[in-house]
């Protein structure tokens, strides 16, 4: 009776969780324009969406900027999260508890405080500002990852290749940085993910000039789903599953490298 419960929670949960998803990826098969029953198969919502100029130009900027942003933030912090871990200097508790502060912040209070920051430095809203907040929400992300797995380093590793002459550079090339790879894969994922999904921080600081992909369908459905709509997230779905089982590969990949050495 019990696991009977248990399953049923589960499923319940998938069921909550991945329906939703699947009646999108229906609809943006669907002859019916507003999805209300099933009329046929058809693939014109996606000739529909690749000719909606506005929609692809939202799609590469915020593809461009995802991939920007998730590429800093993982270098950042990666760097930053090594620096934490294997140094100790004057503030290194200050840093660490300012980035935790930063990723428990609601979303609004950062959008503000960049915004204010922006216009009082000089920024243009555009590009730039959009891409230095995503690498801002983006990085305390990256450092909780990358320490994670610095923290369960084998320190005797590290010890080996100084004794063995290893310089700093060629401790972080060739122990470091190997070791370090499933984490900033999924650093970079993840980072890839917030950056393309984040509509609050950027309504406040990107301008007219450059529209991203979620403020331009949060506007394209205050008057109902469109069906250009259904097929762009289809393909961000599949993209998703892409880039996840890539992540997987490379993962086994490793470990089966590292079992043959």
């Amino acid at each position: 009776m019990r696991k009977s419960l248990r399953l049923l929670f589960f499923c319940g949960i998938f069921l909550y969780l991945y329906v939703p998803i699947a009646i999108l990826i229906i609809n943006a098969f669907n002859l019916n324009r507003y999805g209300l029953r099933w009329d046929g198969f058809t693939l014109k919502w996606f000739t529909a969406m690749a000719a909606n100029p506005g929609l692809m130009e939202a799609t590469r900027h915020s593809l461009t900027i995802a991939i920007c942003a998730a590429s800093a933030a993982t270098a950042i912090g990666c760097l930053a999260a090594i620096g934490f871990t294997r140094y100790r200097f004057v503030g290194r508790r200050i840093l660490q508890g300012t980035l935790m502060t930063l990723m428990m912040a609601p979303d609004i209070i950062l959008a503000i405080s960049l915004l204010v920051l922006f216009v009082g430095i000089g920024i243009a809203l555009g590009f730039w500002s959009l891409l230095l907040s995503h690498i801002t929400f983006c990085l305390p992300f990256t450092v909780m990852t990358v320490t994670a797995r610095l923290q369960g380093f084998d320190r005797f590793l590290l010890d080996a290749a100084r004794d063995l002459g290893a310089s700093e550079g060629q401790l972080l090339r060739r122990v470091v940085l190997p070791l370090l790879r499933p984490a900033l894969l999924s650093s970079w994922l993840l980072s890839f993910t917030l950056s393309l999904d984040d509509v609050i921080v950027s309504s406040f600081v990107t301008g007219p000039s450059y529209d991203v992909l979620p403020l331009k369908i949060f506007s394209m459905v205050k008057v109902g789903v469109k069906p250009e709509v259904n097929a762009l997230a289809t393909l961000m779905v599949a993209l998703s599953l892409v880039l996840v089982v890539i992540s997987q590969l490379l993962v086994k990949e490793r470990d089966k490298n590292g079992k043959n050495k």
